[in-house]
């Protein structure tokens, strides 16, 4: 007999029955969820040793001509005509015109192929088109993002049949047609396989012919659109108990699209989100019988709807609510930055104070990173994959992030938020923080069971084929494939583990780094050391739980947050190679890359401590946590520095929030940068006139005892004085007179 023999027989073997008994009972809307979608940038991080030059070799997303001239245009003028005081308290809907507008200039057609009517719009144009718009009114972003994310166009193309892409591809381009996505219910939320909403396959006459359909039966609730749509995505259960479609007589979720003009389909009732008053609100369907090629796909497609509903979802998951939170981070730091500079306490800018700086220095870090992780995940997208991991990430942590920045700018700004009126810029944005965190998917779902439960199985390097060859029927196959695998992950396992404690205990130093890297190696050195020590202990964690932890799912949400700092660090590192390597946007930088960190050295902590196994925590904490290479915050001065940058014009600072402002012509918003601007043009004479006294210049002034110059001086800083008074000036009067 000879070695590989004695190796299959007294090692492979045993692992594999080992690996059978341990290995997990995926239900079926898991295996489809886990199936769903590609693997993409997460893979490297899996890996333990990313190659970190296929990441900055991927190119930058870029507007083509057409998109960039869209932009310019239509989404320009339609952003003048938003008023969003008046959509969300007095109109509590788009206006008329608006609702024309968005019809006619193909807004909700923006990823339907051109030879459909649409825009042909790449993942960075879409996501743009959606950044620029929720900075003027969320109403407005949650009404555009909606057809072109999770719903019937999207799922139209990945797998509907030629003549349904034919016939409603183009109404729906032109805004013929207005859709929405039925998928929670009353009783089925993140558990779609507990969804009680029927289609039953059957035989109906219509207008005296004899007609193979569906009659359908459901209750959804939560639908953005519902209330005015014509056209519905519908996700049910599919039974065919008189197999007139196959032998299957329970095919099980599938997905048609359903006029809403015909009998029995119930809408028009709103629910307000937050106070927010996009179009939002439940349907009904009573005994509604729709013919059997309304099932997107035709009948081939019966029974694979949530696999359908998670692919599409892995594409616009990372695009509409990543581009609404970057936008949202960018706005918060940009006006709470001019704020803190406008507005003056003890005689000073708030922002001078060290306890506003520590805010402000998180707003500009946030708003780097989130268009950062943006930026990379739509020239990820441009590539053609979906990436369902990455798409979870995002969306968590580009609105967790969100909500951070939103409350960090509501404190800086303090009474002058929280008065309700048309300049209140930050309100209505602070009140629709609840619906981002809650939709496509809920956060403490994505965080505790998606992020590294889906990403352990789908990017790791040889998980997936052990798990296909121990859930193989043939268990002599099984054994054959399992054996062709396990050896390579032993191989890989070993040398990832003797790296991760390499570079734990040498902080990292010897660690490759990019051609160019320059003054951010040590964070590519950071990054190293922690991929490996991320990869070591999840492989560890997965051998010692096995099945079981999927319901450890504090322990998985803390490695999924390990994971999604390493996504998130990978693309501001990429954001700061391909806008140019400015040495001045090396706090921003620096800042992002302790702060994550820090949370990767605090989570591995957290898991090692919770980890069953004591004897391989121990191990884990000895070899990858030695005590002088901890993970340690961002210094005072580092924050301070970020802090200044939203504080004084500059360059850097026009890269940072300058892309959002341009455009936004909101009366309260102008009032604010103009405020900023002459009180930073006007600091100098302001600190003259605050060492000699206001009132002394002006006594002296009414009687002629001053010079022009000084004259000139004092009508500068008055105009500066108004203009931060008018800034201020934020009472509730504006809520009564309105």
């Amino acid at each position: 007999m000879d070695w590989r023999a004695l190796r299959r027989r007294w090692l492979t073997e045993p692992l594999y029955r080992m690996g059978r008994k341990a290995m997990p009972r995926l239900s079926s809307t898991e295996q489809e969820a886990i199936d769903a979608g590609d693997v993409w940038w997460d893979a490297q991080l899996f890996s333990g040793s990313p190659d970190w030059r296929a990441m900055l070799d991927l190119p930058p997303a870029q507007l083509t001509q057409d998109e960039q001239a869209f932009l310019d245009g239509p989404v320009a003028e339609v952003c003048h005509k938003l008023d969003d005081w008046r959509i969300s308290w007095k109109d509590a809907d788009l206006s008329p015109e608006v609702w024309a507008f968005l019809k006619q200039h193909g807004f909700f057609g923006m990823i339907i192929p051109k030879e459909y009517g649409g825009l042909g719009f790449s993942p960075y144009a879409h996501s743009e088109v959606v950044r620029q718009l929720s900075v003027r009114s969320v109403t407005a972003a949650v009404t555009v993002m909606v057809p072109n994310s999770l719903g019937p166009g999207e799922l139209l193309l990945q797998f509907g049949t030629p003549e349904q892409r034919n016939y409603w591809l183009p109404r729906l381009a032109k805004g013929e047609e207005i859709p929405c996505f039925g998928l929670t219910s009353p009783d089925a939320g993140s558990d779609a396989a507990a969804m009680v909403d029927t289609g039953v396959v059957c035989r109906q006459e219509v207008d005296g012919i004899e007609t193979l359909g569906i009659r359908l039966n459901w209750r959804k609730r939560y639908i953005t659109l519902a209330p005015i749509a014509t056209v519905l995505g519908l996700a049910f259960k599919l039974s065919d108990p008189d197999n007139l479609l196959g032998p299957d007589n329970e095919p099980g979720i599938s997905v048609a699209l359903v006029p809403t003009h015909l009998p029995g389909v119930i809408t028009g009732r709103r629910h307000l989100p937050a106070l927010q008053v996009f179009q939002n609100g439940p349907t009904e369907g009573h005994d509604v019988f729709v013919p059997i090629d309304a099932l997107i796909g035709g009948p081939e497609q019966a029974g694979k709807g949530w696999q359908m509903l998670m692919s599409a979802l892995a594409a616009g998951r990372g695009i509409s609510l990543p581009s609404l939170s970057a936008a949202a981070c960018t706005f918060t730091a940009h006006t709470a930055g001019a704020y803190a500079r406008v507005r003056s306490q003890f005689g000073i800018p708030i922002g001078k104070f060290e306890g506003i700086q520590e805010k402000l220095g998180h707003l500009a870090a946030n708003a780097y990173l989130v268009e950062a992780a943006r930026r990379f995940t739509c020239a990820g997208l441009a590539t053609d994959i979906k990436p369902a991991v990455v798409s979870a990430i995002m969306k968590l942590h580009a609105t967790e992030r969100m909500r951070q920045s939103v409350n960090d700018a509501m404190d800086i700004h303090a009474g002058k938020a929280v008065m309700d009126g048309p300049r209140n810029y930050l309100g209505n944005l602070y009140r629709a923080l609840p619906v981002a965190i809650t939709v496509e998917g809920a956060n403490i779902l994505t965080r505790n069971l998606i992020v590294f439960g889906q990403g352990a199985i789908r990017a790791h390097p040889y998980l997936m084929q052990e798990i296909q060859a121990i859930s193989n029927a043939d268990q002599a196959q099984g054994e054959d494939d399992f054996d062709a695998v396990i050896w390579k992950h032993l191989a890989h396992s070993t040398c990832n583990a003797l790296r991760a404690t390499g570079r734990a205990w040498t902080m990292g130093i010897f660690a490759r780094v990019p051609s160019g890297a320059g003054a951010v190696a040590p964070y590519y050195r950071g990054m190293a050391r922690w991929t490996a020590s991320f990869s070591l202990v999840s492989e560890l964690a997965l051998l010692t739980l096995g099945g079981s932890l999927k319901r450890k799912e504090m322990l998985s949400a803390r490695l999924g947050d390990v994971l999604a700092e390493l996504f998130l660090l990978s693309a501001v590192l990429k954001r700061w190679h391909d806008e140019g390597r400015h040495d001045a946007d090396l706090p921003l930088v620096r800042q992002c890359a302790l702060q994550g960190f820090a949370t990767i050295d605090r989570r591995l902590d957290e898991v090692l401590a919770n980890l069953p196994s004591r004897g391989v925590s121990w191990l884990l904490r000895v070899l990858l946590l030695p005590p002088w290479s901890r993970g340690r915050r961002p210094s005072d001065r580092v924050t301070a520095a970020c802090a200044e940058i939203l504080l004084t014009p500059s360059i850097a600072r026009d890269r940072l929030v300058g892309a959002v402002w341009e455009g936004h012509d909101s009366a309260s918003v102008e009032q604010l940068e103009r405020a900023f601007e002459l009180v930073v043009d006007a600091q100098p004479v302001l600190d003259r006139i605050q060492q000699a006294g206001l009132e002394d210049w002006r006594v002296a002034h009414e009687h002629g005892a001053i010079t022009d110059e000084q004259a000139e001086v004092l009508k500068a800083a008055e105009e500066a004085v108004a203009a931060v008074i008018e800034v201020d000036d934020f009472a509730g009067n504006e809520l009564m007179r309105a």
